[in-house]
């Protein structure tokens, strides 16, 4: 991992809605060039902490860093330049039915302006060669599988050729075999094109797989903060109740 400074810093963050109090004094950050895990359960804060970091969110009270610019307060037109550094791979792809898979790919070029054909083109087969699927882009989103779109949005997410990538529940609703395809093109993102992963699951066989850092939230707190193998070493008995529940739902469906 880079030495370099933090990719995003957080710094005592706090959001409220209403009377709830979501996220409690948050402090951590995002080395550049690393693989991080978010896990905690439902209303843990993982969710609003990650939409802090593309400025989604304000902070109630606190900092967010990212690139070295507080983007605390920064208005839409400054945050275009952040969010361009940024890609999202939704939970369930969310992938426009009505267009093909290049035209998918090619959805945040065009929004942010793109008029070169030839370049869009271009990084339209580069990235679906990225994700293990060229040849593929003149295929409607409905031809696909379930893994086979989640490729797909990954290709969306990283085509503007962001810094990083936000990862919400990516194995939702896939096999472990297809997981595991995810999970290596998340490593060979980090390994080969430098890209820092930033990722909210609750899949622990991939946490143990692809992390190199962890983070689990508990009532909008950071409650353990270590990497997978000082995870498997500790003997929390809340860390431990949370991973075996996990693993119990596993085994359920």
């Amino acid at each position: 991992m880079s030495q370099e400074s933090p990719f995003i810093e957080v710094r005592d963050l706090h959001q409220r809605f209403g009377e709830q109090h979501v996220l409690r004094g948050v402090t951590t950050h995002v080395n550049k060039g690393e693989t991080l895990v978010l896990l905690g359960g439902s209303g843990g804060g993982k969710s609003v902490l990650v939409k802090h970091f593309i400025g989604l969110l304000s902070p109630y009270s606190g900092q967010v860093i990212v690139n070295g610019d507080d983007i605390s307060n920064m208005n839409e037109r400054q945050l275009g330049k952040v969010r361009q550094a940024m890609g999202m791979m939704f939970q369930n792809g969310a992938l426009f039915d009505s267009m093909t898979v290049g035209q998918n790919i090619a959805f945040p070029l065009r929004e942010r302006g793109f008029k070169d054909e030839e370049e869009i083109q271009q990084r339209v087969l580069e990235c679906l060669k990225i994700v293990k699927l060229p040849g593929q882009e003149a295929k409607m989103p409905a031809d696909l599988s379930g893994g086979m779109r989640k490729r797909v949005a990954l290709a969306r997410a990283i085509v503007d050729r962001p810094e990083c990538v936000l990862y919400d529940e990516p194995h939702a609703g896939l096999d472990p075999i297809t997981g595991d395809s995810i999970d290596h093109l998340i490593k060979d993102l980090q390994n080969n094109h430098g890209m820092t992963n930033i990722i909210i699951t609750h899949e622990m066989r991939s946490v143990f797989r692809i992390a190199d850092r962890v983070i689990f939230l508990k009532q909008g707190q950071i409650y353990w903060e270590g990497t997978p193998q000082e995870m498997k070493d500790s003997e929390d008995p809340e860390l431990l109740d949370f991973i075996e529940g996990v693993a119990r739902e596993e085994v359920a469906t």
